[in-house]
């Protein structure tokens, strides 16, 4: 008789009934974070309807719009030349009444060393397309892992990446996250960092042509049209299990959408 007991990571207590809306850093507004922001907006609502205080997103690119991010990213023709993040985050403000924020640089520690300001959030959610920033991302949250704060204090980030057809959403605590008395669960205090974990994988990876596109033709040889979107929606759907069943066995998945495959990742 097998009496080992599933292992379970349950949310961190502030993000079920919070103070204060719960704060996000959402890294990057290409193919990948334009459309989180999108889930986003739904997730805030959501949460709000049922009683939650809700999400307050601050949005960091230094990217502009072009004419090749037509079609795969949510952009419009008129905002060629914005920055995406201030035209996304205007948008979203707009449609929801919200306050949102928009960064116009990168999340990167300056030439001295220094955090970005405006660095602290409870949750990350890194959209980036290159591993280097992946790295810098985790080396910024590593220092933020023993800051005590009354509130935005540092508890998950949550990574999307991609190739053409494939790619991967992974969950990581930001330290450990207290985990309740159990008797039905093993609990998992703490969930890897994605730069710990596939830190090799991360680097093969990273055997390509990172030039821009100049054109949505050639965007599409790089990436299929729907990769981050399938991507989006299970990888937001995972971050909503956090708040809504306030317990997840799972971490994140693999996902191919040439033969339409999924593999979960659990949390141990």
């Amino acid at each position: 008789m097998n009496t080992e007991k599933p292992k379970i990571h349950f949310t961190d207590n502030y993000l079920i009934d919070p103070t204060n809306p719960i704060t996000v850093n959402l890294i990057g507004a290409g193919g990948t974070g334009s459309k989180v922001l999108t889930a986003l907006m739904e997730m805030n609502h959501s949460l709000i309807e049922l009683g939650h205080a809700g999400l307050q997103v601050r949005l960091w690119d230094d990217d502009v719009v072009t004419s090749a991010n037509l079609g795969r990213q949510r952009f419009a023709q008129c905002e060629v030349g914005l920055y995406k993040c201030v035209a996304l985050i205007n948008r979203a403000n707009r449609f929801m009444g919200t306050n949102w924020k928009a960064e116009t640089m990168k999340f990167e520690k300056d030439s001295l060393g220094k955090l970005p300001s405006n660095a602290v959030a409870t949750i990350y959610i890194s959209c980036v397309d290159s591993v280097k920033s992946r790295f810098d991302i985790a080396d910024i949250l590593s220092l933020q892992k023993n800051r005590r704060h009354h509130r935005d204090q540092p508890k998950y980030w949550l990574d999307f990446g991609n190739s053409q057809y494939t790619g991967q959403v992974i969950l990581s605590t930001i330290g450990k996250v207290k985990q309740p008395d159990s008797e039905k669960y093993e609990t998992v205090d703490n969930l890897p960092f994605v730069t710990e974990e596939f830190g090799g994988l991360l680097k093969q990876s990273e055997e390509h042509d990172d030039t821009p596109s100049c054109s949505l033709e050639e965007a599409l040889e790089k990436q299929e049209l729907f990769i981050n979107s399938s991507l989006v929606q299970m990888g937001c759907s995972l971050l909503w299990s956090l708040f809504r069943n306030g317990l997840t066995p799972y971490r994140g998945f693999f996902h191919n959408l040439k033969d339409f495959s999924t593999h979960p990742i659990k949390v141990g």
